[in-house]
């Protein structure tokens, strides 16, 4: 382990682990993920890997620090201090920029999960609009490239960051400034896949980036092979994929308008995510890359579809019975107590028969999610399911700022949150 230090939400801690390659440190993830919750279980605690576990606070993510290097210790995205290594890395950022361009459905895919979506587009979260942030001083070298200008000339300087403090000087930053709004930035020797879900084993994810990372790289190589120069072969690459670069504030409202006039998909559900990932395209790319067969691509989509369906189904079952078999009771018996005095009770049996109603609503929309396939199921369960869950939410938290403390049947967010400084 690198770095251990506490996060923003409460009781959240951030773990950074050293690095290794791709399929170890995928596997030393999932070990950790284990070890947690085991020694977690021995002190009567629980480890929340959920990517959002409180509204409004910062959710759980896992940002996939990944690289591509030689087994002669070439970084591909290390500007280097030299020429070779400055043109590789000139070279690799076109190629990775191809490949989330022409792939971008593909990555978006590779986060889509139940958990995900509460998370993303907020809070340090990056939104679902994949999109390259490789620094503003790199943007400016790509528009140069693309003008007719040499592929080398950028000038990969550390900066100084200021303190804000007069008495304190300014301190050594990153090459670039690292975009916490960005789903792909650069930290100066490797990009940072952040949009991946605490929850996700992260071999997945770093799977599509190597696929089309590779697929990035097969198509230079057949540019250049084709007689195209390095220069010209690289320049038009980012000719025809610069606008997959996005260097401002991915949280501005703005955004979304912008990238849908650069052709950017905004997939900012699962099931809308998930029905592209059957695509000839997809499939072209996997086959191309001998990753999987049409057969098992069709297959993944069947899997990733089955665990939203039953995740969101497991989720809104649970709702309904934690209404029927606690909060029913529970709202009663405050209601109860104002029976003498009705004055008292202020607005409490319209928001406790309001639960009644809500549930109700709830209980035959989960009745009719059955539909013909797994694609529509999950679009019905996202589209019908889903609000009127946050509907339900919505007058319990009511009632919770109403209720007697002894009888709310469960723990409040105040004590979820806040219970360690009591």
């Amino acid at each position: 382990m690198a770095v251990k230090h506490n996060e923003v939400a409460p009781g959240q801690h951030e773990m950074s682990p050293v690095f290794c390659t791709a399929s170890a440190s995928c596997d030393n993830n999932v070990v950790f993920m284990e070890t947690m919750n085991r020694e977690a279980a021995k002190l009567g605690l629980q480890v929340l890997f959920h990517e959002k576990p409180f509204a409004g606070i910062n959710g759980n993510g896992k940002h996939a620090n990944w690289s591509i290097g030689t087994d002669t210790g070439l970084n591909f995205f290390y500007p280097g201090k030299s020429e070779e290594g400055a043109l590789l890395f000139v070279t690799a950022i076109a190629c990775l920029a191809y490949g989330l361009s022409q792939h971008n459905e593909l990555v978006r895919c590779a986060v889509a999960h139940a958990g995900n979506d509460h998370r993303l587009g907020a809070q340090e979260a990056p939104p679902a609009i994949i999109s390259l942030y490789p620094g503003t001083g790199f943007e400016s070298h790509v528009e140069s490239i693309v003008g007719g200008g040499p592929l080398l000339g950028y000038k990969a300087e550390k900066k100084t960051q200021s303190t804000g403090n007069f008495s304190a000087m300014p301190i050594e930053a990153n090459i670039e400034d690292r975009n916490r709004t960005a789903p792909f930035p650069f930290c100066g020797n490797r990009f940072e896949f952040r949009a991946v879900g605490s929850s996700q084993n992260c071999s997945f994810p770093i799977m599509i980036c190597n696929t089309i990372m590779a697929s990035g790289m097969a198509h230079l190589a057949g540019l250049i092979e084709g007689g195209m120069s390095h220069r010209d072969a690289v320049a038009q690459v980012y000719k025809e994929n610069k606008h997959v670069i996005f260097t401002g504030n991915g949280y501005s409202a703005d955004w979304p308008v912008e990238a849908a006039k650069r052709g950017l998909p905004n997939l900012n559900t699962t099931p809308k995510a998930l029905a592209t990932w059957n695509s000839a395209k997809n499939k072209a790319v996997f086959e191309k890359m001998k990753i999987y067969s049409a057969e098992e691509t069709e297959a993944r989509a069947e899997v990733m579809l089955e665990n939203y369906v039953t995740s969101l189904s497991v989720e809104a079952d649970t709702m309904v019975q934690m209404m029927e078999t606690s909060m029913y009771a529970a709202c009663a018996k405050d209601l109860e107590k104002y029976k003498s005095l009705p004055k008292l009770a202020g607005n409490r049996q319209a928001v406790y028969e309001s639960i009644v109603d809500e549930t109700e609503k709830l209980k035959a929309a989960i009745q009719a999610k059955h539909k013909p396939t797994l694609q529509e199921e999950a679009t019905y369960l996202c589209d019908i399911v889903k609000p009127q869950m946050a509907a339900l939410r919505e007058v319990v938290d009511k009632a919770e700022s109403l209720i007697e403390k002894g009888l709310y049947p469960y723990p409040t967010y105040e004590t979820l949150l806040y219970s360690h400084h009591f």
